[in-house]
């Protein structure tokens, strides 16, 4: 999913003008992100991965497989709707629909937030804000796959797969093979 301040600007159409990571790049990307959180976190104990809807659940669930691949234990894998946390909702979404009730606890544990691109930073604002829904955690961290920069808050991520500098008329999409039936992270440009 790209995050929710990019799909707010989108034009309705979009070309696709580059492919930035095939398949096997984001597979390398993830073994690495998994072990930098494993050396980060000396084992798992009450680390839980949570994945913000669409495209950060399967990567956060890619992590987990691979950190059991790693260690032999994995970390939890829950996903996160941000939804009714979005600032500019009504926008985007005239009737809002309910996200599923509240399915699990965070309380006291090391969360790890896994999304696909951090860009504005407002799709982040909104999964801390969710994430209160679900308990105090001790920690939060966020991990991507993609940091194409053009803040606007002050967020940074924790675990970075790969930085690459977009222009503002430029969108990342990753594609991934649970939700587009392929892997790649394409550059695309508005038309």
């Amino acid at each position: 999913m790209e995050n929710a301040a990019s799909v707010q600007s989108k034009p309705a159409a979009v070309r696709d003008k580059a492919q930035l990571m095939s398949a096997s790049e984001i597979d390398r990307t993830l073994v690495r992100l998994a072990h930098e959180i494993l050396e980060r976190h000396n084992g798992l104990e009450e680390v839980v991965l949570v994945g913000i809807r669409r495209r950060g659940v399967p990567l956060a669930e890619r992590l987990a497989k691979k950190m059991t691949e790693i260690e032999k234990t994995g970390a939890p894998v829950e996903m996160l709707d941000i939804t009714l946390h979005r600032d500019d909702l009504l926008r985007i979404h005239p009737q809002p629909v309910l996200p599923p009730p509240l399915s699990f606890s965070v309380e006291g544990k090391t969360v790890i937030l896994v999304d696909d691109v951090l860009y504005t930073g407002r799709t982040t604002r909104a999964a801390l804000d969710a994430l209160v829904d679900h308990g105090r955690a001790r920690r939060v961290e966020l991990c991507v796959l993609i940091d194409r920069g053009h803040r606007e808050l002050p967020i940074q991520a924790d675990y970075v797969g790969r930085v690459l500098q977009t222009s503002g008329s430029e969108v990342i999409e990753v594609r991934v093979q649970e939700i587009d039936g392929h892997d790649r992270v394409m550059l695309c440009e508005c038309v």
